[in-house]
C-alpha cells in the first residue's frame, strides 16, 4: 500500500446554502504536515460535527473509490468525498476500529466510520446520496493521530490490524444511534472508538 493522494480544502459555499464548508478538497503536490488536528492548512468549518482529535484525518480506500466510480458511472478526482487521504489497494470494508496506518513517522489509528450528512449529499448533487451511501456499507474512515509527521503522495504505508475483537466500519455505521446488545457494547468499548461514541455507549447503560 501507499499514500495515493493527500487532500486539503478551503472554506467554500455550497450552491443554494448560506454556510461555508471544507468538504471541497483537492489533491496537493509535495509534503504535508499532519499533526494532532489533522492536515495543516485544511479547512474545518463546523467543528461541532467535524475535525477534532478523534476525527483528525479522514481516509478513503482507492478500491472503494473505484467501486463508487463504477456504480456512479464516472471517475472522481481525489478529494471528491471530502477525504484527506486516499490509500492505494485499500477496501474500506477491511478496516476496523483500532487498526493503524503507518507511513514514515506518521501513525494514524482508526476511531470511527463516516456517517453521511446533508452537506455530503449536496456536495454530490444528489439528495438521495445519504441513503445510497448508507446502503452501500462502505463508509469512510476517521483516524486520530498517534504520532504526527510529514506525509507525501507516493510514500509506502503499512496497515496494521487491531489485535482485539473487530468492530468494522460497516458494522459501526449499521448500528450507529441504536442501542447495542451488552455483548456488542463490551466489544465496542474494548476498542479505541471515538470519544463521543464511547460517551454515548456509557450513557445508554
Amino acid at each position: 500500500m501507499k499514500i495515493q493522494a493527500l487532500c486539503i480544502g478551503n472554506p467554500e459555499r455550497l450552491p443554494g446554502k448560506s454556510y461555508k464548508t471544507g468538504i471541497f478538497k483537492h489533491a496537493v503536490n509535495g509534503a504535508v504536515m499532519i499533526d494532532a488536528e489533522g492536515l495543516v492548512g485544511d479547512a474545518i468549518c463546523n467543528r461541532k460535527h467535524h475535525g477534532g482529535v478523534d476525527q483528525a484525518v479522514y481516509i478513503e480506500g482507492s478500491l472503494t473509490l473505484d467501486w463508487w466510480a463504477q456504480q456512479l458511472g464516472r471517475p472522481y478526482e481525489s478529494g471528491t468525498f471530502g477525504e484527506n487521504m486516499v490509500i492505494s489497494d485499500l477496501d474500506n470494508r477491511d478496516v476496523s476500529v483500532g487498526d493503524r496506518f503507518i507511513s514514515g513517522d506518521l501513525v494514524l489509528e482508526v476511531s470511527a466510520c463516516r456517517i453521511p450528512c446533508a452537506t455530503f449529499a449536496a456536495r454530490m448533487a444528489d439528495p438521495k446520496f445519504v441513503k445510497r451511501y448508507t446502503v452501500a456499507a462502505r463508509p469512510g474512515i476517521y483516524c486520530r493521530v498517534i504520532r504526527g509527521g510529514i506525509a507525501e503522495a507516493g510514500m509506502p504505508l503499512e496497515h496494521q490490524s487491531f489485535p482485539g475483537e473487530k468492530v468494522t466500519m460497516a458494522e459501526l455505521m449499521e448500528t450507529f444511534g441504536r442501542r447495542p446488545s451488552e455483548a456488542d457494547r463490551a466489544r465496542y468499548l474494548a476498542a479505541p472508538i471515538h470519544y463521543k461514541l464511547r460517551a454515548m455507549l456509557h450513557a445508554q447503560r
